[in-house]
C-alpha cells in the first residue's frame, strides 16, 4: 500500500476535536469520509500525529494515509479537498516511505496561543480576550521557568501512574503583535490540557494574581495534594485553564526539519485604532 503524508489546516470551532468519535463530528472523521468518497474504498488506513481537543485549531497538523491503489499526490489533495467543509483544508500531500509514521516519527511539536487585548467581533473563535492589563515582562520571566525537563502533573489531568507526566519543553516564547500577545510552546510532546494550563498560569502572572516564583513551586510540588499549603490562597492550573479558542497546533517536526521560524499570528486581529 502506498503511503502519503498529509499536511492539514483546520478551524476546530465546530468540531469535537481531532479523534474520530461515533456520535460527534471530528476532524479525523470528516477527512476519512472525504477519502472514502474519493477512493470508493473503506480499507485505507489514516493516522494523525496526535489529538487536538474540541475547539482547538491547527496550522500544520500531519497525518499519514495508506491506500490500496496508487494515486497521484495532487489528485489525492484535490479530491479530498473537494469533499471537505470549508474549515478543513489539505495543504499538501507527499509520497513517503513506509517507515514514516505521522505520530511515531515526530520528534517535536509546537503550539501557538493567541491572547487578545481587545474585544473583537471577528476574531472571537481564534483568541482569548482578557480584559485586564497584562504585564508581558512578568509573563516572559515566568515563561523561562517552564523550559527544560519537568514534571507537568500540576498542569494536566493525566494520571502519572498510567502515563508519564514528564515533558521536555524546548521553548516558551512570548511576542506582541498589535493587540495580540502570542505564546509559543515547543517541546518533545504534550500531555492533556498542558499547554492551555500553562497559558492560564502565565496570564494570571501577567495580571498580577500570581507571583513569577510560583511557577517553580508548581513544578516542584506536582505531587502535592490540592489542599496543601503550596496551593493555599492561589488558584490551581486547572482553575486557570485557558479556553480552547486561542490554541493552534502550529507545527509537527520530523528528523531534518528546521526548528527556527518567526512567531507570527495564526489569525490576525486588526488594530482597533486602524
Amino acid at each position: 500500500m502506498p503511503r502519503f503524508k498529509l499536511t492539514i489546516e483546520y478551524a476546530g470551532t465546530r468540531y469535537s476535536g481531532w479523534q474520530k468519535q461515533k456520535n460527534a463530528r471530528t476532524i479525523q472523521g470528516e477527512i476519512e469520509r472525504a477519502v472514502g468518497e474519493l477512493t470508493r474504498d473503506k480499507t485505507f488506513e489514516f493516522y494523525g500525529s496526535g489529538r487536538t481537543d474540541a475547539g482547538v485549531h491547527a496550522l500544520r497538523q500531519v497525518a499519514h494515509l495508506d491506500l490500496r491503489k496508487p494515486l497521484p499526490a495532487e489528485t489525492i489533495r484535490r479530491g479530498i479537498n473537494d469533499s471537505l467543509p470549508a474549515d478543513i483544508h489539505i495543504l499538501a500531500v507527499d509520497s513517503v516511505p513506509h517507515r514514516f509514521h505521522a505520530r511515531h516519527s515526530a520528534v517535536a511539536r509546537s503550539y501557538v496561543y493567541q491572547v487578545s487585548r481587545r474585544r473583537s467581533a471577528l476574531a472571537k473563535p481564534f483568541v482569548w480576550w482578557i480584559r485586564e492589563p497584562l504585564d508581558v515582562g512578568r509573563m516572559t520571566a515566568a515563561a523561562g521557568r517552564l523550559t527544560g525537563m519537568h514534571d507537568f502533573q500540576a498542569f494536566s489531568d493525566d494520571d502519572p501512574d498510567e502515563k508519564s507526566t514528564e515533558v521536555l519543553v524546548d521553548e516558551v516564547a512570548i511576542a506582541e503583535d498589535g493587540d495580540l500577545i502570542l505564546i509559543r510552546v515547543a517541546g518533545s510532546h504534550f500531555i492533556w490540557k498542558m499547554v492551555r494550563r500553562m497559558v492560564g498560569v502565565l496570564a494570571a502572572i501577567g495580571k498580577g494574581d500570581m507571583p513569577v516564583e510560583h511557577i517553580s513551586a508548581l513544578l516542584a510540588g506536582a505531587d502535592e495534594p490540592k489542599g496543601s499549603s503550596l496551593r493555599a490562597g492561589r488558584p490551581t492550573p486547572a482553575e486557570l485553564t485557558a479556553p480552547a479558542s486561542g490554541l493552534f497546533l502550529e507545527r509537527v517536526f520530523y528528523e531534518g526539519d528546521a526548528r527556527q521560524w518567526p512567531l507570527h499570528p495564526a489569525v490576525a486581529v486588526p488594530s482597533a485604532r486602524g
